[in-house]
């Protein structure tokens, strides 16, 4: 015989779904924002940028992170109206239409699941170059085995993690920072016109440059928006995802600011040579520090990809659950939590098992190309979504929620028009994928197939 109707609920039982936990403070957020971002940011591309700018690498650094911060504002702002683990895929959904914001989603699967492959792939190199005797496909192996276990430990142990990280790297840049110090100091004394030249250089200045490097310079901040799929694990989420993901995005800008400008007080504004791009700021390091701070760079690179790896990982397996939730894809794999770590387990794993298959596939080159496709269209999406939520649909129309978004939109529809044709045709193909998977499973996107609901502590 069953319980009254009435009488009190004597807790969860066996068939209660479980719940994300909620365990990350503002602190958590800001130490995971900035290792999924990389303190290092721009050492990977500032080769890229000085030669597109002439030299003007931390003009654009700066330019590009007043850019990301309107994107960076819409988030947030869009975090604190759905703190939902499905990110820009449940913010265009609720506020645009569910199509869209399934293919926003499907966008982001891309995106997301390219990050901790790519880490794979740098990371293995990497390696090699410390240990050149250990083959390629046995570092595959271990980075990707390394990213997924540390991740099924749950979120505490990662966040613990990341923190060591994001410290160990921020003492390299103080190392690096004391070496160009002593550099120049060696140099004697130089005139105001030589600190201020990584700012402007009649010499070399144009605005064509300048244009152009930021477009690249953008990449410098490419996943803060990570933060964001954290919202059903982060204390206060309506507060703490948007002072988490504003303050990660100027964080990033100013200490990316700083590293380009001690590198280019260094360097100058000369162009490096084409094969050595990629190889520019270790090649800084050696004529500030020799081959010891070469070395070091070379080490704390691999460093911060380890923690970009578990991170990006860690968003994209909240990303797939969000949408394996609402049934946009297939919800009894990707739509469950494990009972007793609280965490997507089965995403986690399928993101490893991605990552270990793509690295011997895929090279880094092609897919750092293709990972900003993704990227792109969920800002654009979150930055239309905010605009309607906060202005259009608001009753009270504030100016600052018609700017910002309408910035933000415009700035990355123009980045991602600037793409290159390979990564939009294979990014393209990507999405008509998805488009063709999603009108089979709703009967072509038919009113009532994605709920995108928020369940009760959500609401």
């Amino acid at each position: 015989m069953g319980a009254p109707p009435n009488a009190p609920s004597a807790g969860p039982g066996p068939s209660s779904p479980a719940r994300l936990k909620r365990s990350l403070t503002l602190w958590n957020l800001i130490i995971l924002g900035i290792v999924i971002v990389q303190p290092i940011a721009p050492m990977g591309v500032y080769g890229v940028i000085s030669n597109e700018a002439r030299g003007h690498v931390v003009t654009t650094i700066l330019i590009a992170m007043v850019a990301m911060l309107f994107t960076a504002f819409s988030y947030g702002k869009m975090a604190r109206a759905y703190p939902s683990a499905g990110s820009a895929y449940t913010y265009v959904g609720r506020e645009i239409h569910p199509a869209l914001g399934y293919l926003v989603g499907w966008a982001m699967v891309l995106d997301y699941i390219l990050n901790p492959l790519i880490c794979t792939v740098i990371c293995s190199k990497l390696t090699q170059n410390i240990l050149p005797g250990v083959p390629y496909g046995a570092l595959v192996v271990a980075f990707a085995g390394l990213f997924t276990l540390l991740n099924l430990r749950a979120i505490r142990s990662s966040a613990r993690i990341n923190e060591v990280l994001a410290a160990g790297m921020m003492i390299v840049v103080v190392i690096f920072f004391a070496f160009v110090a002593r550099f120049l100091w060696g140099l004697g004394h130089q005139g105001m016109a030589f600190f201020t030249q990584p700012f402007y250089n009649p010499a070399t200045f144009s605005f064509h440059g300048i244009f152009r490097g930021t477009s690249i310079a953008v990449l410098t901040y490419i996943g803060f928006d990570g933060i964001s799929t954290f919202s059903e694990e982060t204390e206060n989420p309506r507060r703490n995802i948007l002072l988490a993901t504003v303050l990660v995005c100027a964080i990033t800008g100013v200490l990316s600011a700083l590293e380009v400008y001690a590198a280019q007080l260094v360097w100058g504004s000369q162009p490096f040579p084409p094969q050595m791009v990629e190889s520019a700021f270790p090649l800084v390091a050696q004529r500030a520090g020799g081959f010891f701070l070469f070395h070091l760079l070379n080490f704390t690179i691999l460093i911060a990809n380890i923690g970009s790896g578990m991170g990006a990982q860690l968003a994209a397996a909240r990303l797939l659950y969000g949408m394996g939730r609402n049934a946009a894809i297939p919800r009894s794999f990707f739509g469950t939590i494990d009972p007793v770590r609280r965490i997507p387990a089965n995403n986690i794993i399928f993101i490893g098992a991605i990552a270990l298959a793509g690295a011997f596939f895929l090279s880094y080159e092609r897919g750092v190309e293709l990972l900003n496709f993704g990227a792109f269209i969920a800002f654009i999406g979150v930055n239309v979504a905010a605009f309607i939520h906060y202005f259009v649909r608001a009753p009270e129309r504030r100016w600052i929620n018609f700017v910002a978004p309408l910035l933000g939109a415009g700035i990355c529809v123009f980045i991602w028009l600037n793409l290159s044709w390979p990564a939009k045709l294979a990014g393209g193909l990507w999405l008509l994928a998805g488009l063709l998977y999603g009108a089979a499973k709703t009967g072509g996107f038919r009113a009532g197939r994605f709920s995108f609901d928020l369940s009760a502590e959500e609401s």
